[in-house]
C-alpha cells in the first residue's frame, strides 16, 4: 500500500510556489538603489524588523518626511491643474531633488499666472457691467438744461502699452460723482446688483431716504459673473432718484452694503455714446488679453502635464522605498543595513542578479550579502495565476487563504463553480445573454483596464472570465435541458414519443407513446407541456443534483488525502481520510449506486422506501424495490460499515497522539508528528518551536469528537444542501415558463399593436432584471455556498496568509 502511495503523483500544480527565507545586508551607499530594484522586481517580502519601533524612531524617518512628504502639496497643485487640461507623456524624473526644484518652478509661474488672470477677469466683469448699466439706465434719464449733470467721470486713457497690461485701480473704487454741481437739484445714483437682494433693497432705500426717492429697475438681458463668488448670476439695472448730500451719502452706503456695483452714467447722450464705445474698446481689449493669458497658461501646464503622472508615481515609489528602507535593522558598526525576507524559490537567482546590477551602478566597494535562512515559521502563500486564474483564486481567497502548500481549491473551481452556476440557470437564450456581456467586456478590455470604473462595473470586468465560463456552461446545460427562454426546440433530430392515438387532436392532454430510440442529446421536447412534465424534470433534476453532491464532495476528500499525505500525516489518512470515505459512500454513495442503476434499468423502485427501511428495516425483503441480486445483503454491510466508521473516527487518532507523545519524550522517537492536529495554529509571526508544551488528551479528544460529530451531521445536511441546484434550476424554468406564456404569448394574441409592443417591453424587462440579474446573482452566490461550505468544508484549512511582496506594480493611485 506504501508503495502504491508513493508513486502517486505529488500534484504540484495544485500547490502554493516553494518559498524561502533568506537574509539581505546591504551597504548604506547602495541600499536605496538595492530597494528600487527589488521593488521593479516585485518578488520579495520584507519583513518588518522594527516592529517595536514607532515611525518616528525608524532610521529614515527624517529623510523619508523632508525629501517626499513635502512635495505633495506641489503636487496636488498640478492635479487641480489637471482640470485645465494636461498631456501625458513618457518621460520620468529620476531624480526627486531636481524634480521638486522644477515642480516648485511651475508651481510659482502658474500661481502668478492665475493671479494675474484673476485681477483681469475682475476689471472685465466690472467693464461688462458698466455697459449693461449704461444701455439700460439711459432710457430713465431725460437730457434736460435745467438739470445739467456735471462733474462725469470720464474713462481712464487705455492701460494698455507695448510693454503688456499695467495694472490700475478698480472702477469701483473711482470716485463717483453722479450728481450734478447743484447741491439743490435733482441727483441720481446708477448702479447693478443682485435680483435676490433687489427686493429688502428697495426698502431699505425707502426707509433710510424716508421715502424722498424714486426707485427704477430693470432686467439686465444675460447671467453676469458676480467678481466676488465667480458665479453666473441674474442681476437687476437699477437708478436711484434723490435730493441732497445727506441721501447721497446714505445710498452709497446700503449700495455697499447690499453689495450692489455704482456706475457714473452721463445724461448727455453724446456723452453716453462716447463712454459705451470707449467702454466696448477696452471690453475687445480685455477679451484678448485673457484669451492670451489663457493661452499662456495652458502652454505652462502642458509644459510639466507629460510629467505630472509619472511625477505621481515616483513620488508613491519613493515613499514606499524609505517606508521598506524603515522596516531594516541598521547596523552602525558595519554601516550597513539588515533585512529579512520571504521571496518564491524560483526567484533566488533573479534577486541575486538584481542586487549585484544595484551594487554595480552605486559604485559600492562591497556587495549586497544574499543569503538562505533556515525557516522557524510558516511561510507566506503564493499562487501564480494569470487572467483568467485571478478571479477564481480572489473568490477562494475571500473565504480564506490556503494554508502554504495546501491544495488549492481555485484550480477545481475554475470548471466546477461555473458548472454549478450553470446547473441552477440552464437556458441557452440566457446564457446567450450573458456570453454577448462577456465578449463585450472582453474585446474592451485593453481599454477598460486603464479607466477608473465604479465599483458594480470593476466587480464586473474583473470577473470577465468567471461570467465566460459561465455562460459557456450555461448554455451546455440549457441545451441539455432542452429550453430557449423556456421554449424547447428540435434542435438534435425528431422527438421519441408521438400520440397514443393516431386520431386525437391533443397530445398534451391525452398522452405520448414511445416509438423510436430516445432524443439523442439532452431532455425530448415532446415533454414541454405535457401531464409529466413536472414530475419528470423534477425526479431529473433532484436526482442530478445527488450525484453531483456526492461527486464534489469525494472530490473534498480525495484531496484531503492528498494533503495528508503531502504534509506527511498517516494519522490524517488511517483515521480520518479512511473513515470519512467508508461513512459518506456507505450512506450516500449507496445512494448514488441506486440512482444510476435505475436510470438503466428503467426499474420503477422507491428510492425513499429503500433508504428509510435500510435503516429501520434493514433484514427485511425489499420485494419490488429490489434493484440487483444481493441488494439487501449489501445494504446490510454498508449499514455495520457506517456504524463502525464513525468511533473509527472518534476513537484511534487521540489515543494515538498520545503514545506518540510519551514515547517522544521518554527517548524512543525524537521525530516530529507531520500533523495538522499537533501543529500549532500558525500565524503569520508565530514560530512553530513549541511542541514541548504539556500534551491536553482531553482537549485533543473533545476537538476530535466535535470534528466527527460534525462530519456525520454534515454528511447529512451538505448533501440536502445540494438539492439547492435542484430547486434554483426548477424556478428559473418556471419562471422563464411564466414571462413567456403569461406576458409575451397573452400580448401576442391579441390584434392591437399597442398590446404586443407592451408586452415585449414587459417581456425583455422582466427577462434583462429578473432573469439575467437577479437569478444569475441568485445561482452565483448559491454556487458560492456549495464551494465554500460542502466542498472547501472537507479539506480546507484557510489559515495562511498572502504572499505580499514589495512591489512598484502593487501600489495603489491612493496610497498617500
Amino acid at each position: 500500500m506504501d508503495d502504491f502511495l508513493d508513486k502517486l503523483p505529488q500534484m504540484d500544480l495544485m500547490r502554493s510556489e516553494k518559498m524561502t527565507l533568506v537574509q539581505l545586508i546591504i551597504p548604506v551607499e547602495s541600499a536605496h538603489r538595492s530597494i528600487t530594484y527589488l521593488g521593479e522586481l516585485g518578488l520579495l517580502q520584507f519583513r518588518d524588523l522594527n516592529a517595536d519601533k514607532s515611525p518616528f524612531q525608524r532610521t529614515f524617518a527624517n529623510q523619508s518626511i523632508s525629501r517626499v512628504v513635502k512635495t505633495p502639496q506641489a503636487q496636488s497643485f498640478f492635479a487641480y491643474a489637471n482640470s485645465w487640461g494636461i498631456l501625458t507623456g513618457k518621460a520620468m524624473w529620476r531624480d526627486v531633488k531636481e524634480a521638486a526644484r522644477q515642480l516648485a518652478d511651475h508651481e510659482h509661474e502658474v500661481l502668478e499666472m492665475n493671479s494675474n488672470s484673476e485681477k483681469l477677469r475682475q476689471t472685465y466683469n466690472e467693464l461688462l457691467e458698466f455697459k449693461i448699466v449704461l444701455q439700460k439706465a439711459s432710457g430713465f434719464l431725460v437730457s434736460s438744461n435745467a438739470h445739467a449733470i456735471g462733474n462725469e467721470t470720464e474713462l481712464h486713457e487705455s492701460t494698455y502699452s507695448n510693454n503688456g497690461f499695467i495694472e490700475t485701480a478698480s472702477l469701483l473704487e473711482q470716485e463717483m460723482s453722479p450728481g450734478p454741481s447743484n447741491q439743490s437739484g435733482l441727483r441720481f445714483i446708477s448702479g447693478i446688483i443682485n435680483k435676490e437682494k433687489l427686493l429688502r433693497f428697495e426698502r431699505m432705500l425707502f426707509r433710510a431716504t424716508r421715502g424722498n426717492m424714486l426707485f427704477n429697475q430693470t432686467p439686465s438681458d444675460e447671467e453676469i459673473m458676480d467678481p466676488s463668488t465667480s458665479e453666473m448670476v441674474e442681476k437687476i439695472v437699477f437708478v436711484v432718484f434723490f435730493s441732497g448730500e445727506q441721501a447721497r451719502t446714505k445710498i452709497l452706503k446700503i449700495c455697499e452694503a447690499f453689495g450692489a456695483n455704482c456706475y457714473p452714467v452721463p445724461e448727455d447722450i453724446t456723452k453716453q455714446r462716447q463712454l459705451t464705445r470707449e467702454v466696448l474698446s477696452r471690453l475687445s481689449d480685455l477679451e484678448a488679453t485673457l484669451d492670451a493669458g489663457t493661452r499662456h497658461r495652458n502652454n505652462a501646464l502642458n509644459s510639466v502635464g507629460y510629467s505630472l503622472t509619472k511625477w505621481m508615481t515616483t513620488v508613491r515609489r519613493e515613499k514606499a522605498v524609505y517606508d521598506t528602507l524603515n522596516m531594516l535593522n541598521f547596523d552602525v558598526t558595519k554601516k550597513c543595513l539588515v533585512g529579512e525576507g520571504w521571496c518564491p524559490t524560483f526567484a533566488k537567482t533573479q534577486i541575486h542578479e538584481v542586487l549585484q546590477r544595484a551594487t554595480f551602478d552605486s559604485n559600492s566597494q562591497v556587495g549586497v550579502i544574499f543569503h538562505v535562512m533556515q525557516a522557524v515559521e510558516s511561510p507566506p502563500t503564493y499562487f501564480r495565476t494569470n487572467k483568467l486564474t485571478n478571479a477564481f483564486q480572489e473568490i477562494i481567497d475571500a473565504y480564506g487563504v490556503a494554508r502554504y502548500q495546501e491544495a488549492n481549491p481555485a484550480v477545481y473551481s475554475v470548471v466546477t463553480y461555473p458548472f454549478l452556476f450553470a446547473v441552477m440557470f440552464g437556458d441557452w437564450g440566457h446564457g446567450l445573454c450573458l456570453l454577448l456581456g462577456a465578449l463585450y467586456l472582453l474585446a474592451r478590455e485593453r481599454k477598460l483596464s486603464t479607466q477608473k470604473l465604479g465599483s458594480f462595473m470593476e466587480m464586473l470586468f474583473g470577473g470577465r472570465y468567471v461570467i465566460l465560463l459561465m455562460a459557456l456552461f450555461s448554455i451546455y446545460c440549457g441545451l441539455i435541458y432542452n429550453e430557449f427562454f423556456s421554449v424547447p426546440f428540435h434542435i438534435f433530430g425528431s422527438s421519441a414519443y408521438k400520440c397514443r392515438d393516431t386520431t386525437c387532436s391533443n397530445a398534451y392532454t391525452v398522452g405520448l407513446i414511445k416509438y423510436r430510440d430516445p432524443y439523442p442529446f439532452g431532455v425530448d421536447p415532446s415533454w414541454r407541456g405535457s401531464r409529466t412534465e413536472l414530475p419528470y424534470l423534477n425526479s431529473l433534476k433532484m436526482k442530478m443534483s445527488i450525484l453531483l453532491g456526492i461527486a464534489q464532495m469525494n472530490l473534498g476528500l480525495i484531496l484531503s488525502f492528498f494533503n495528508a499525505r503531502f504534509f506527511g500525516s498517516s494519522l490524517d489518512i488511517r483515521y480520518q481520510f479512511v473513515p470519512q470515505m467508508i461513512f459518506l459512500n456507505s450512506l450516500f454513495g449507496y445512494l448514488s449506486l441506486l440512482i444510476i442503476i435505475k436510470w438503466c434499468t428503467g426499474s420503477q423502485a422507491d428510492l425513499y422506501h429503500v433508504m428509510i427501511y435500510m435503516f429501520l428495516s434493514p433484514t427485511e425483503e425489499l420485494g419490488e424495490n429490489e434493484l440487483f441480486w444481493g441488494q439487501r445483503p449489501l445494504q446490510i454491510l454498508l449499514l455495520l460499515m457506517a456504524f463502525i466508521a464513525v468511533p473509527w473516527m472518534l476513537f484511534p487518532k487521540p489515543f494515538a497522539l498520545r503514545k506518540i507523545h510519551m514515547e517522544r519524550f521518554q527517548g524512543r522517537t525524537y521525530g516530529v508528528l507531520g500533523t495538522s492536529e499537533v501543529d500549532l495554529d500558525v500565524e503569520p509571526d508565530s514560530a512553530r518551536g513549541h511542541h514541548e508544551e504539556e500534551f491536553n488528551f482531553s482537549e485533543i479528544f473533545v476537538h476530535q469528537l466535535i470534528h466527527s460529530i460534525e462530519f456525520v451531521l454534515g454528511s447529512v445536511s451538505n448533501t440536502a444542501s445540494y438539492l439547492r441546484l435542484w430547486a434554483l434550476s426548477l424556478a428559473h424554468s418556471e419562471l422563464s415558463t411564466v414571462f413567456y406564456e403569461k406576458v409575451l404569448l397573452l400580448a401576442w394574441g391579441y390584434e392591437n399593436i399597442l398590446i404586443r409592443l407592451m408586452g415585449v417591453a414587459v417581456f425583455a424587462f422582466a427577462t434583462a432584471f429578473i432573469l439575467l440579474m437577479m437569478e444569475t446573482l441568485s445561482a452565483f452566490l448559491h454556487a458560492l455556498r456549495l464551494h465554500w461550505v460542502e466542498f472547501m468544508g472537507k479539506f480546507f484549512n484557510g489559515d495562511g496568509y498572502k504572499f505580499k511582496p514589495f512591489s512598484f506594480a502593487l501600489i495603489s493611485e491612493d496610497d498617500e
